[in-house]
């Protein structure tokens, strides 16, 4: 597949579900397949090993496999894989894994085994840096409890040391002070309930969740929102987004498996310490997979 994309970080980058086998093991045959089916259905990219692919409960053997399989199904240009970690001397050594293979970019939290400040956070990435490969940084300051604001993205893409921001703040209002404290930082949306008002606000690329289960219809829904037709982006949206809040929620990853097993994908389990959804979180997702996939979307 063809693609219309200037840098590897660009357009519908899905944050790719891991499948796991009945006693939890990685099944690497079936993600290289999902790989594939995600291109096929217009996507541009994954981003493997990201909470949503659970890196927290995988081996590093796995976690390099896993990165392995995604480039040789589609290619390293197409992947972007999440390096997070404790410390910034093994995000550097996944970085350099992440090169190793064949891809062009990576995405990094700030340091998130505690509450870095901003000293601490320049430093992180500029020790990642040294890998040298394009670095996204992942602002995620409700999980990390470290807030990338846009004066210290300004520092951070000012020192070279960052190409792009995925930013899930959940406030749109960033977008704009993002773009007038570091011009030329490249916008990504990070949560989906929030992507319309991103793309509308500059963004150029999307790390999504929803579309590991609804490809066809999220990619319509960037390029309609990135080029500007509200009149196909927002009932699309407003038809999704009783999903796309689910990207937000704890249970995200649960979530997102459920509809993807709804849509004829293998979600299915996930490692501990996640548990299956509860009967009224099931129940909510189900009905609204049931709902999108009813009036044709997919």
């Amino acid at each position: 597949m063809t693609t219309t994309r200037t840098k590897p970080w660009h357009g519908v980058m899905v944050a790719t579900a891991l499948p796991l086998g009945e006693d939890l093991s990685v099944d690497l045959d079936g993600y290289a397949e999902h790989c594939r089916w995600l291109v096929d259905n217009g996507c541009d990219g994954v981003v493997p090993n990201g909470s949503l692919g659970e890196y927290q409960t995988l081996t590093p053997e796995e976690r390099a496999q896993v990165v392995e399989t995604a480039v040789e199904a589609i290619g390293g240009d197409r992947v972007m894989p999440g390096i997070a970690a404790y410390g910034a001397l093994e995000a550097r050594r996944w970085a350099e894994q992440a090169g190793e293979a064949g891809c062009r970019a990576v995405m990094l939290l700030p340091p998130n085994a505690y509450r870095a400040d901003e000293r601490i956070v320049v430093e992180h990435y500029r020790e990642v840096a040294k890998a040298g490969v394009p670095i996204v940084a992942y602002n995620n300051p409700i999980d990390t409890k470290v807030d990338l604001t846009p004066g210290l993205l300004a520092r951070l893409h000012t020192e070279g040391l960052i190409v792009a921001v995925k930013e899930f703040s959940g406030d749109v209002r960033r977008a704009y002070e993002i773009a007038e404290a570091a011009p030329g930082l490249d916008l990504l949306i990070g949560a989906d309930d929030v992507m319309l008002e991103l793309a509308l606000a500059g963004a150029v690329g999307w790390v999504a969740g929803y579309p590991n289960a609804l490809p066809r219809s999220s990619v319509e829904l960037y390029k309609a929102a990135v080029a500007g037709d509200l009149a196909t982006a927002l009932p699309l949206y407003r038809a999704l987004h009783p999903l796309l809040r689910w990207d937000s929620k704890t249970v995200f990853v649960q979530a997102i498996k459920l509809s993807m097993d709804l849509a004829g994908r293998k979600g299915g389990l996930s490692r501990p310490p996640r548990l299956p959804l509860v009967p009224e979180e099931e129940a909510a997702v189900r009905a609204a997979t049931e709902k999108v996939l009813a009036e044709g979307l997919s």
